[in-house]
């Protein structure tokens, strides 16, 4: 049975061009050495090969053999292993990529994904578990996904990783010397995972695919250095030169302060991709024009959070802008809506800038940010608050702030649940599992007249789609009302003076 699931291992990496025929026979020989047989006699031919079923058999041989543990950080770490060995060398990836890029950008990013993918470094049958919808609002269809790609670990498998020796090689899960990496038991395995230089400014950085895809052809892309978050005037100018590189895509950088800043503030990175998200297609509600600055396109998005919107013939004067507004908000304070560029010598002011090529003319939202919190709101003013956080408490990053929600697992089954119980007018407050969602419920039910079998799941996830609108509503420092967007004016004339 192995050697059979072996062969056909085999010309599944043949079938999806990982190595050629000439390397057949070597490829072979690493693969049989891993799973410690002998000889190796199987000249069947197979195509189309499913790479989920035949992994997984592989694995069970090798638990059966004692090869591996019988857990998922140890198949994990040895069906990466594997794919590894039938991988190409960085360096002729990078030249296959920049040879198809010299044909187009696109020719490039489509060969480069399609090799994360089918190297199996982007497990594309688990992230097809993602639960995902599209929820209409009136800031338009926002996107809603239940994030259900990392497997369940066992207790056991939990204690075991935070048990493990601690190292300090790579840093972190964004470092260029993850790359081929073979990973421990609190360290993902990379053996499979190749990256692509790239020149921002005049630094060096790489650029990958997310393991974990949010959105179509989520790259990350990150210094080559690890070095800490920074927003900046030089932040700015990266992000141009990416978009400058691959028009196609978007580019867009979390804040550089925690609570506003996303999950990884420790090393420098942006996220990008191939997708057009709601905010994107947000307009322009309130024009503004910033003197000298008369010939960039510039306004208020029409959005829950606090958006600038600056639209250019030239990158320059774009970035020249937005670094005055950005250095402008950084020392700003409007104690009437509560904000503060600083208290106790900690500053609070942020933004999140996200790029783009919108037709031939280079275009950057500056989210306003701000990480304040207090005792009513410790996690945060501009954070979804207490009452949100039964369905969403994380923090507010980039991936959120452009209009795609990203929920916890949990809600999986407690949607579920809460779907039964209020069908079966079952009292929720009674039921620990959902008694978090009951509230909530209650105003779902006042809300509609006929909740019904056939429609109760529709309702449910247009209703956490207007939740999600909240929780960027709670994010935004000048909120939707009249006071809040007097405000906004006000911080716009003072850029201007």
């Amino acid at each position: 049975m192995i050697q059979k699931e072996l062969k056909k291992l085999i010309c599944y990496g043949l079938e999806k061009n990982l190595f050629t025929e000439r390397d057949e026979i070597f490829v072979t020989n690493m693969l049989i050495d891993a799973l410690g047989l002998d000889e190796f006699d199987c000249n069947e031919k197979f195509s189309n090969v499913d790479l989920e079923s035949t992994l997984a058999a592989i694995l069970d041989y090798a638990v059966e053999k004692g090869i591996i543990e019988d857990n998922i950080t140890a198949k994990d770490l040895f069906d990466t292993k594997l794919m590894g060995l039938m991988m190409p060398r960085p360096s002729e990836v990078e030249f296959e990529f920049f040879s198809r890029y010299n044909v187009s950008p696109q020719a490039a990013t489509d060969y480069y994904h399609k090799l994360s993918k089918d190297s199996d470094y982007i497990r594309t049958y688990r992230i097809a578990k993602d639960i995902k919808w599209i929820s209409p609002t009136e800031y338009g269809d926002l996107d809603i996904t239940i994030n259900l790609s990392k497997p369940e670990k066992s207790l056991k498998e939990i204690m075991a990783a935070k048990n493990a020796p601690q190292s300090g090689y790579p840093k972190c899960l964004l470092c260029k010397e993850c790359e081929g990496y073979a990973g421990r038991l609190n360290f993902p395995a990379r053996q499979n995972h190749r990256i692509i230089p790239l020149a921002l400014t005049d630094e060096n950085w790489f650029m990958q695919y997310s393991p974990y895809v949010y959105y179509p052809e989520h790259c990350i892309v990150f210094n080559a250095e690890h070095t800490p978050m920074l927003v900046d005037r030089k932040a700015f100018c990266k992000l141009f030169d990416f978009v400058k590189m691959f028009p196609h895509y978007f580019i867009g950088s979390n804040a550089g302060l925690p609570i506003v800043g996303g999950s990884i503030l420790s090393h420098e990175h942006f996220q990008g991709g191939r997708y057009t998200f709601a905010m994107e297609k947000a307009p322009i509600e309130k024009p503004i024009v910033f003197k000298g600055f008369e010939d960039v396109t510039a306004g208020i998005v029409k959005w829950p959070m606090s958006v600038i919107r600056l639209t250019g013939d030239s990158a320059e004067r774009v970035i020249d802008l937005a670094d005055k507004i950005f250095t402008t908000w950084q020392g700003y304070t409007d104690e009437s809506v509560f904000v503060f560029a600083e208290t106790d010598g900690e500053p609070h002011n942020a933004a999140t800038p996200i790029a783009r090529m919108r037709g031939d003319k280079y275009e950057l939202d500056l989210v306003l940010r701000n990480n304040i919190t207090t005792d009513e709101h410790p996690l945060g003013v501009f954070h979804p608050h207490a009452e949100l956080h039964h369905i969403k408490k994380e923090n507010i990053g980039l991936i959120e702030v452009m209009g795609l929600a990203v929920l916890p697992a949990r809600l999986k089954d407690e949607m579920a649940e809460l779907q039964k119980a209020m069908l079966n007018g079952d009292d929720i407050r009674a039921i620990e599992s959902i008694e978090k969602h009951a509230d909530w419920a209650d105003e779902i039910k006042a809300k509609y007249s006929d909740i019904n079998a056939d429609n109760i799941d529709k309702i449910i996830k247009d209703e956490i789609g207007i939740v999600f609108s909240r929780v960027l509503e709670d994010a935004g420092v000048f909120k939707r009302d009249k006071k809040g967007q007097a405000a906004f004016v006000k911080f716009i004339e003072y850029v201007n003076k």
